[in-house]
């Protein structure tokens, strides 16, 4: 039990770290590098630091592509996800109390882009993100810099590309608490489409391995 509540704690803290720099360099006015290099580095440091206690999530749809893989307890997923949605409020509720209401930067889908584009959209980098991730794990192991650059690479890089067009959320909380906070919509699409491309990546990862078995 104490290793759950540390795994949790590390969950909560890790996401409001995340949605608190990503999303207030879009309310400081960062440029699109700016911002994405934002988001990266918070993912990098996030993964730095909790990793060990909590495998550093910090993203419901990874947390749920990894029940499916096996690399995380289908009974702590629960907790994982209440500590997540906790945690991008916290952050969302830190940019809001520095900078205000006006600057929550919650995450939407660019004027021009269709609906069936942005699902197809976040869909696709949430699945290349999750990619990402299980690459570097299953190679790398235990090298927690090694992941952490990687996948905060990988995220900056998707910010960059697609940022523009859906705000490139990849995560379910990332989009939850500034758009909750802010009373913005899109959260039934944003978080289907990026659990689903998740999830998509752990079924592929978990019937390769086992065929390979």
């Amino acid at each position: 039990m104490e290793g759950r509540i540390r795994a949790y704690g590390a969950e909560l803290v890790g996401t409001a770290w995340m949605v608190a720099i990503g999303t207030g360099s879009v309310a400081l006015g960062g440029s699109l590098l700016q911002i994405s290099l934002a988001f990266g580095a918070a993912v990098t440091t996030a993964i730095l630091a909790f990793r060990g206690a909590s495998g550093a999530h910090i993203n419901p749809a990874v947390s749920a592509a990894f029940v499916v893989t096996g690399h995380l307890p289908r009974n702590e997923l629960p907790g994982y996800v209440l500590a997540q949605a906790g945690g991008a409020v916290i952050g969302s509720g830190a940019v809001y109390t520095l900078l205000g209401p006006e600057e929550l930067a919650p995450t939407v889908v660019t004027s021009g882009v269709s609906l069936i584009g942005a699902i197809a959209i976040e869909v696709g980098i949430t699945a290349a993100l999750m990619a990402s991730i299980l690459a570097v794990v299953l190679v790398r192991g235990d090298s927690t810099p090694t992941v952490a650059l990687v996948v905060g690479a990988t995220v900056a890089a998707l910010a960059y590309a697609c940022g523009p067009l859906t705000g490139a959320s990849m995560n379910p909380a990332r989009t939850f608490g500034p758009n909750l906070l802010a009373g913005a919509g899109g959260l039934v699409m944003y978080t289907l489409a990026t659990l689903t491309g998740a999830v998509l990546v752990g079924l592929a990862a978990r019937r390769r391995f086992s065929q390979a078995d």
